[in-house]
């Protein structure tokens, strides 16, 4: 829930005004991160853990109403079954580990995408975190595991489609994942890479877009701060006039 008052945000050169409301965020370079230290792709992922949850506090401390990060995508199925393994070990340690502080701060947990592509522990654990912070009052934490936007399209396509023979936006939004956290505002992708890779494909139609070369376990709150600093100074208009 939110920490600061106005004038503690500013304080970071933000207009609390302007803090978006919902922020989405690619988590990319843990690998290349790691590769560059001369350390296991591994090690990457676990100092990846440390940012998810400093972002996490600080974002919940200044207002964000709701924040998803792309944790695991249908194409990263893909990948080594041996690295796919370190990534469910540690997505279920930092559960156990933060789910006390994310709970007590208010935190709501919730998944998006297919969980049941993962080991039955991944799904238990998720599913327990969902369930003890369903009633939390504060910040939405949405987490992409086993992801696609265009499998998400599909699926909200067919849901709407059982509710009327003619569906038109509204019933696409509300059969989304996420429907109740709303369109996002900003979307960050760290990294180095500029695409959005089939995230939220619905939801970003009209996102501000951030790029940042800076890799995802070095993406600190200071490094957020930068991207707000941006997003106030861009002119909203949503295709009309200012």
């Amino acid at each position: 829930m939110k920490k600061y008052t106005d004038r503690e945000i500013a304080a970071f050169g933000l207009d609390p005004a302007r803090i978006p409301k919902h922020i989405a965020i690619v988590m990319d370079g843990n690998g290349r991160w790691a590769t560059a230290k001369g350390l296991p792709r591994a090690a990457g992922h676990r100092a990846g853990m440390n940012s998810v949850k400093e972002i996490i506090r600080f974002a919940s401390d200044i207002g964000v109403e709701s924040l998803t990060v792309y944790a695991f995508s249908t194409e990263n199925r893909k990948r080594p079954k041996e690295e796919i393994g370190i990534l469910c070990g540690l997505l279920i340690e930092y559960m156990n580990r933060e789910i006390d502080e994310l709970h007590a701060n208010g935190v709501r947990i919730t998944s998006i995408g297919d969980l049941s592509w993962f080991p039955t522990a991944v799904q238990e654990t998720v599913r327990a975190a969902e369930q003890k912070t369903a009633n939390n009052p504060g910040m939405r934490f949405n987490i992409a595991l086993n992801y696609g936007g265009r499998a998400e399209l599909v699926r909200a396509m067919r849901l709407a489609f059982s509710e009327t023979d003619e569906p038109d936006e509204d019933a696409i939004s509300r059969n989304l994942y996420i429907a109740d956290s709303g369109d996002v505002d900003l979307l960050i992708r760290t990294g180095g890479d500029v695409r959005v890779s089939n995230f939220l494909l619905w939801q970003i139609a009209y996102a501000e877009l951030y790029f940042t070369d800076v890799k995802w376990p070095d993406f600190t709150p200071q490094e957020l701060i930068k991207a707000l600093k941006d997003f106030a100074g861009r002119e909203r208009r949503f295709g009309g006039l200012k």
